[in-house]
């Protein structure tokens, strides 16, 4: 997700089949003064700054997001946390776990997934939550967020509640981002920086919400920390075991299959299976936060799917250089990248 800062009004609480829309505002002075004194540099997409705060790089209406969610944001106890880097998975695990927690109240015929986007299901921290955490479904208690676990709000720290972080080979993180970008150019006329030139950004950490390293070390470290409250979930594990991975992730966030259930955990694999959400008609013809001025096409979000669609963008120099520099940042972590 790439979106403008949208600070909601106080609105009343939405049911899971509402997306979280409302009217943009612009970003509050006292966040715009304080972030124009940190460290920048010029963004992926030539225009916009990425500013360097806590120890990652973000876009303005990201971190002022974060900076308000920091001091406003307040979870319910029963939330549940959905983290990751950008292009690490995010939209399965949305789709997934949406479909886990709500499997009571919707089947594979009546849920919101087939005419909703994913992270149209699910209120995003920094965008919908960053000034009046109550602006959502308060049955629903799936919360989003890209924050790094070092800039979460010390409210959700302290909580208790549960963590699920997915993580990805960061070379075909790399290039879904890129993809991505490209795409919510196109409608501008404009295009990212040249692949070889993201690259060596990539490579300096330099990306929304990166270090990518940084990003997945923080979390690690905090389950290893905290195992019963935070579960790491890899993106290429899921996709060769997702049977596994499926009920392992409903036990762990206190929604369980029964052993009855067998035919439902398949009929939520299915309907949450790339090939089709991508097919639906909300995701090749919807709009991400439409109205908002943001124009994200759903499709963007619905590029590949695949483990190891680097190959076919980076040299055998590129993906060795990224394999070692990850190597260097998680040495001595006890996180197997492999």
């Amino acid at each position: 997700m790439d979106s403008p800062l949208l600070i909601l009004q106080d609105h009343p609480a939405k049911s899971c089949e509402d997306s979280c829309k409302a009217a943009p505002r612009t970003l509050a002075s006292e966040f715009k003064l304080k972030i124009s004194t940190f460290p920048r540099e010029k963004g992926w997409d030539r225009v916009n700054n990425l500013y360097h705060y806590q120890g990652f790089w973000y876009y303005e209406h990201f971190l002022a997001g974060i900076m308000s969610a920091q001091e406003h944001f307040r979870p319910q106890p029963t939330d549940i946390f959905l983290t990751s880097c950008p292009k690490a998975g995010t939209t399965w695990l949305k789709a997934l776990t949406f479909a886990i927690v709500t499997r009571a109240r919707f089947d594979d015929s009546t849920s919101p997934l087939l005419k909703k986007l994913p992270h149209d299901c699910i209120p995003f921290i920094e965008l919908d939550l960053s000034e009046n955490s109550n602006n959502r479904d308060m049955e629903m208690p799936l919360v989003a967020t890209h924050m790094p676990y070092t800039s979460l709000p010390t409210s959700v720290t302290n909580s208790g509640c549960k963590i699920v972080y997915i993580c990805r080979d960061p070379r075909d993180a790399f290039v879904s981002y890129w993809f991505f970008k490209a795409k919510q150019l196109s409608p501008k006329n404009a295009e990212p920086l040249p692949l070889e030139e993201a690259f060596e950004m990539y490579c300096k950490g330099i990306i929304n919400y990166g270090p990518c390293w940084d990003h997945v070390l923080g979390y690690w470290r905090a389950s290893l920390e905290f195992p019963e409250r935070i579960l790491i979930l890899k993106f290429e594990e899921l996709k060769k075991d997702t049977t596994f991975y499926v009920k392992k992730l409903a036990e762990f966030i206190g929604y369980p299959f029964t052993k009855e259930e067998t035919g439902v955990v398949q009929k939520i694999i299915d309907l949450c299976d790339f090939e089709n959400l991508s097919n639906l008609e909300v995701n090749k013809n919807g709009e991400h936060r439409s109205g908002s001025g943001v124009n994200i096409k759903n499709n963007a979000f619905f590029r590949n799917g695949k483990v190891g669609d680097w190959e076919n963008y980076l040299t055998a120099e590129m993906a060795a250089r990224l394999n070692q520099i990850m190597e260097e940042k998680l040495k001595g972590s006890g996180f197997f990248t492999g």
